[in-house]
């Protein structure tokens, strides 16, 4: 008997393009890319298209988690300080014809909130997943159907109406990186962990006031949805003592108030398995 076809799963984020090849939920192969910060998404994606030609003829659907809203297969920015693209960029149908296949698009965190319930840490049951990276996203899942448009855009949430910031702007890898600047020039929010688990105060202060306002965010998402889980990814909510400091925020609520945190088990490739599950469901209606 034929082998089935893979899916191509695309998750293109703030920092990084990431191509995998995933099938009944294995990533095959990966391929990486860094994103760029400017110019046209179409040339992005024919330059990753070129990179990972050898998998033509491997895949007959294509998955593309993008940062950002997808709305009726065109993609646009929420917080143009995490990626600043053309509003409503005609992805579904520049992939469409670099990939000759069937596309399905959707927000990476609402495509990794979907592969963390359905193979991960969320185990089925209701849950929010909240991504903490370049910017913050997330995705909320409820008897089992994921909520798509608007919902789980945490990141976006408005702090100060007067000035326009929102929570990712405060709490994210863009930053943390940006506070640091005062404490070791051009230091990426990695140097800052890093720096952290050295011993450097002043590190330990910023990577506290973040986890703090994530904890925060994680209380009031309790008290809104009210999830079994709320499972926490992305290269910030992963990084060495990440999540200890937001439990120890939430130390002193009461146990049924308390957000139960659990740590993302798939990784990177959560948007990736997440969205290759979302097109084969798609393909199959």
């Amino acid at each position: 008997m034929a082998q089935a076809q893979a899916t191509l799963s695309i998750d293109l984020g703030g920092t990084k393009m990431l191509a995998a090849l995933v099938r009944d939920r294995t990533v095959l192969e990966t391929h990486k890319m860094a994103t760029p910060r400017g110019g046209d998404p179409a040339e992005w994606l024919q330059a990753l298209f070129d990179a990972i030609a050898m998998w033509n003829g491997r895949y007959d659907k294509v998955g593309v988690a993008v940062t950002g809203i997808v709305d009726d297969g065109h993609w646009s920015a929420l917080n143009r300080n995490t990626l600043d693209i053309p509003d409503r960029f005609p992805l579904t149908d520049v992939v469409g014809a670099l990939s000759g296949s069937p596309v399905l698009a959707a927000n990476d965190a609402q495509a990794a909130a979907w592969g963390e319930f359905s193979f991960g840490a969320g185990r089925r049951e209701d849950m929010v997943f909240l991504t903490v990276s370049t910017g913050i996203g997330g995705g909320i899942v409820v008897n089992g159907r994921l909520l798509g448009g608007l919902a789980g855009h945490f990141g976006q949430f408005r702090l100060d109406e007067a000035t326009h910031h929102t929570l990712e702007d405060q709490v994210s890898g863009h930053w943390i990186a940006g506070e640091a600047s005062v404490h070791q020039k051009d230091a990426t929010a990695r140097e800052v962990f890093a720096a952290a688990d050295a011993g450097q105060e002043w590190a330990r202060r910023i990577v506290e006031a973040s986890a703090r306002q994530t904890a925060l965010l994680c209380r009031n998402i309790q008290l809104a949805l009210d999830p079994k889980r709320i499972v926490i990814g992305g290269g910030i909510g992963l990084a060495p003592g990440y999540l200890t400091s937001i439990e120890r925020a939430l130390g002193d609520l009461p146990p049924r108030l308390k957000p139960s945190i659990h740590a993302a088990e798939l990784g990177e490739n959560a948007g990736v398995v997440g969205i290759a599950d979302l097109a084969e469901r798609q393909q199959q209606l």
